[in-house]
């Protein structure tokens, strides 16, 4: 598997996690867009992961199938959090994810653009998995 050619083709969601206050990680499910080696993810700014990205922005993060055969990518990140008030970014994940369906979500989620907040995921490792190969259903 080519980690990049399967990160830009999955439209399954990026499995970050984030230090709680208690000091254990708290895992959220985020819509994403690769783009330049980074991850571009959207939250409200009133979503918790925000608030523990703010007070430290080393995370983690996965994007895996639950299906065989397994395969994905995971690794440690810097996270850098920018307003995305014009709705750009959460507009190109609503394409990449609902295309035209589900209106009515996708123009709640606009309705909100105001307060969303752009995180960009810095890879410092990633690491890869294919297990098609041993996994083959023939």
């Amino acid at each position: 598997m080519q980690a990049a050619s399967f990160i830009e083709s999955a439209t399954i969601p990026l499995r970050l996690s984030a230090i709680d206050g208690d000091g254990f990680p708290l895992i959220c499910s985020l819509w994403f867009r690769y783009h330049n080696g980074c991850f571009y993810c959207a939250s409200h700014r009133s979503a918790k992961i925000i608030r523990l990205l703010e007070n430290n922005p080393n995370c983690g993060f996965e994007v895996a199938v639950n299906t065989i055969p397994y395969r994905g990518v995971r690794g440690k990140a810097v996270a850098e959090l920018s307003s995305d008030r014009d709705g750009k970014l959460l507009s190109e994940l609503i394409e990449r994810y609902l295309g035209d369906g589900n209106r009515d979500l996708a123009n709640w989620l606009l309705s909100r653009k105001e307060d969303e907040v752009a995180i960009c995921l810095r890879p410092k490792t990633l690491s890869n998995w294919d297990f098609s190969a041993r996994m083959s259903s023939d």
